[in-house]
């Protein structure tokens, strides 16, 4: 895949293909270990290894950042609060970090997480056709933490780009990779949930941020 890295950019930049298209022509590429290797020919980082030990990295202080914010963000956070605190588990606790970071922005979480239960596969399939981009997380029981999930993975555009998934954390960096990769913009829904991605988690163009993610990040240095 590296030799033919060029031309696979040259295609994604100047053609813009549809993911579907994409696909049928680069299967290759859409394997968990070839978008990380993709991802780091663009930006000289890994990918998923990155992504996890800066949200380690992060992870108290972004949760106590998020326990002080009041009002609604309290509201649709305290659930997810909760099961972070109880959790044993790390793959728990990343993914209570990103889900409740999400409203802390301002945004859905549904947006970027959808969750489904195992018995309703058909009806997955279905919305999933008209989603642009997000996780889907498929669980015995919808939103039960507790449990290892049946299947995680991320679709785009309508298309299942990526299945078998480890974690919520895990697809939620390779997401972000994809986006690099095919050359996407970040969905305007999601936009600063995205940008903390880049910018505060990867550290990439951190010098140009958002007021709202520059406030964010400002929080994260200052808070003991």
């Amino acid at each position: 895949m590296a030799h033919t890295f060029a031309y696979r950019r040259q295609e994604v930049v100047n053609q813009e293909p549809r993911i579907m298209d994409f696909k049928d022509r680069w299967p290759a590429l859409f394997y968990q270990r070839e978008i990380n290797a993709e991802f780091q020919r663009l930006v000289a980082f890994p990918l998923e290894q990155r992504f996890l030990s800066q949200l380690d990295k992060y992870s108290s202080k972004l949760m106590t950042t998020i326990r002080a914010r009041g009002g609604a963000t309290r509201e649709k956070t305290a659930g997810i609060i909760q099961i972070f605190d109880q959790a044993e588990s790390i793959n728990q606790k990343r993914e209570c970090v990103l889900k409740a970071l999400v409203p802390f922005l301002g945004e859905d979480v549904n947006h970027l997480i959808k969750e489904y239960a195992d018995s309703h596969r058909a009806e997955m399939q279905r919305d999933l056709e008209d989603v642009t981009m997000a996780v889907f997380v498929i669980r015995t029981e919808v939103h039960c933490l507790e449990e290892p999930p049946v299947d995680i993975g991320v679709v785009i555009e309508g298309v299942e780009v990526l299945n078998g998934l480890s974690s919520v954390a895990s697809a939620c960096a390779l997401l972000l990779g994809l986006i690099y990769v095919l050359n996407l913009a970040y969905p305007k829904s999601l936009r600063f949930t995205f940008e903390v991605f880049q910018k505060i988690i990867m550290e990439l163009e951190p010098q140009k941020m958002s007021p709202k993610v520059c406030s964010l990040y400002g929080k994260l240095q200052n808070t003991e």
